[in-house]
């Protein structure tokens, strides 16, 4: 008995295709075909609107979208991150702008700030009465340490907005996520597996094509 390949071919394909779309070839009233009603979730835009307002993250799990639970504190702990660091060096900066311009000698916390710097206190702090005090090298120290401070405190005020801004952008997603929760594309949107011509040099075939309808 002699097979065609071509005829083998198109029989593989069509049981593939039948594995993948069982409910394509079926017909009405095949008892094999059973209907599955399954019950919708239903989310409220609202409450899930709400729930994230009250507590970071809580809009998520209403949604059930889990995974962004990371996401919403891993951006709470940057802009969280940012404001400590800020406001530390803000503070640093300003009190050892405030060491460097009293007139109490005792007041030295902007040694600290001064690293590798070749200057020494005695050229920088009139406080100390040196004979090597410089005042334009100390005038030059002073607007570095403004100019620091002013640095600092404006990534400061900026993280604290950056705070506002995540936790706004943590409710919206959570209220778009709601909204779209029962989207359905219907019929409109589908994509269909079926069997195609193929043109190759050994000749004519088969192969698998991927049909997306929009």
């Amino acid at each position: 008995m002699i097979f065609n390949f071509q005829n083998i071919v198109k029989a593989v394909l069509f049981a593939l295709l039948c594995l993948v779309l069982p409910g394509r070839g079926m017909a009405q009233g095949d008892t094999l075909v059973t209907a599955q009603v399954r019950e919708q979730r239903v989310v409220s835009p609202l409450k899930a609107t709400m729930i994230a307002a009250a507590f970071p993250g809580l809009g998520q799990v209403y949604n059930r979208k889990y995974w962004k639970i990371p996401l919403v504190y891993a951006g709470f702990g940057a802009v969280g991150y940012s404001i400590v660091f800020n406001t530390s060096n803000f503070n640093s900066y300003l009190k050892g702008y405030q060491d460097l311009t009293d007139e109490i000698p005792e007041t030295n916390s902007y040694i600290k700030l001064l690293g590798k710097s070749t200057y020494t206190p005695g050229q920088i702090d009139q406080a100390l009465g040196s004979d090597e005090f410089d005042a334009q090298v100390s005038s030059w120290v002073e607007d570095q340490l403004r100019n620091a401070i002013d640095y600092y405190r404006r990534y400061r005020d900026l993280s604290y907005i950056g705070v506002a801004v995540w936790y706004l952008i943590t409710i919206i997603d959570a209220h778009v996520d709601a909204n779209l929760a029962d989207y359905d594309v219907g019929e409109s949107l589908r994509m269909e597996i079926e069997p195609v011509p193929v043109n190759t040099p050994a000749g004519n075939g088969m192969g698998l094509g991927v049909k997306l309808t929009f």
